[in-house]
């Protein structure tokens, strides 16, 4: 069994490299991207969220998130991303990988558009809707 997986990696370290190989990093890469990318960009949107719905004009200070609406958008942030790996890793193995990467590319997209059209009067229904997408 060893054997036959060290023949299958010498046989990668001698291959040449063609197009497709530019393109699974490419894939790969860009997958990777969009995941860390919601991540590390949770805490930049939660100070500009706060500086724009919970700004008091009275207050020479900048508005920020109540501590309950800054836990609740970075918990349903990591939250998601865990039970979509676990979800959509299941999925893969059951439907195959490229289907469920089309589909959950197809998902981020309608949800991110969705997330920058937040609708609401206040605050709150903004904050639901954002943390729903």
């Amino acid at each position: 069994m060893a054997e036959k997986q060290l023949g299958v990696l010498k046989a990668l370290d001698v291959a040449k490299t063609q197009l497709y190989h530019f393109t699974a990093i490419v894939i790969a890469g860009m997958g990777f991207f969009t995941d860390a990318y919601d991540l590390f960009c949770v805490s930049l949107v939660t100070k500009l969220l706060g500086r724009i719905y919970y700004f008091n004009p009275t207050s020479a200070k900048p508005g920020s998130l109540p501590p309950h609406v800054a836990a609740a958008v970075n918990g349903v942030a990591l939250c998601g991303t865990l039970s979509g790996q676990l979800f959509f890793g299941w999925l893969g193995d059951k439907l195959g990988r490229k289907k469920v990467y089309g589909l959950t590319l197809i998902i981020m997209i309608v949800c991110s558009v969705a997330s920058g059209l937040s609708f609401g009067h206040e605050a709150k229904g903004v904050m639901t809707t954002l943390c729903f997408f």
